[in-house]
């Protein structure tokens, strides 16, 4: 799936604690959109300090139901959540007329961060927030599937920042898995557009590219990256 154009977010960055490194993101990822426009916006608000916290803070995958996505968002980060949710803004022709529609990015995912404690209070409230889920991670022990709330490490959250304030065509998110990454080299990117990218090398649809694989929710894929700006990690 090729995607090509802008998108607009807003992130909400609390005031107080650890500032998570992911603020300001931007990006020309848009599936489906046949053009766009660019909008970016951020708020200030207060948090809960994070210090001797036996229950760090991380960012965490959610999910909503019903396309509320933004109304979570909106209600947390009022409540002085840090949160991100990627939304595109793009024209499309509805009815024979060409209208501006602003909608998400990733449709019913959105990213908070904070201790799990914190981010179990939204989740488990089923007055404000009913449509409101983790997405879990799944693994197995022994004959059992045990699942986890998803957590998102902060260097896969500074490379979707990155991606995102490239600005460059033919850059990829799909919501599909993508075999050939899972299995990729992992490489740091050292120059270019996407410097600082941590994720997998692959060549696909004829150029190689570097991804960023949240495992069972989403993948982001640049645009071509030369091997002369590819640093070799360990897997």
């Amino acid at each position: 799936m090729n995607i090509d154009g802008c998108i607009s977010e807003d992130i909400h960055t609390s005031g107080g604690g650890e500032i998570p490194p992911c603020a300001g993101l931007t990006s020309n990822a848009l599936p489906k959109a046949q053009s766009c426009k660019k909008a970016e916006s951020s708020h200030t608000g207060v948090s809960t300090s994070y210090a001797l916290s036996e229950d760090p803070p991380h960012w965490y995958a959610l999910r909503c139901t019903y396309g509320r996505e933004k109304t979570a968002y909106e209600y947390m980060t009022a409540k002085g959540i840090t949160a991100f949710y990627p939304m595109q803004t793009t024209v499309k022709l509805i009815k024979g007329k060409r209208k501006t529609v602003t909608e998400s990015l990733l449709p019913n995912i959105f990213f908070a961060y904070g201790t799990l404690d914190q981010i179990k209070h939204f989740v488990y409230d089923n007055v404000n927030l009913p449509f409101l889920r983790f997405y879990y991670r799944h693994t197995h022990v022994g004959s059992r599937i045990e699942k986890t709330p998803m957590i998102v490490p902060n260097h896969q959250m500074e490379s979707l920042r990155i991606i995102y304030a490239a600005e460059t065509d033919n850059t990829i998110v799909s919501l599909a898995e993508v075999p050939k990454f899972k299995k990729g080299q992992m490489v740091r990117v050292t120059d270019g557009a996407f410097k600082g990218v941590v994720g997998r090398v692959a060549r696909w649809q004829g150029q190689q590219r570097v991804a960023v694989v949240m495992e069972e929710l989403v993948t982001v894929v640049t645009a071509y990256v030369p091997s002369a700006f590819l640093e070799k990690m360990n897997n």
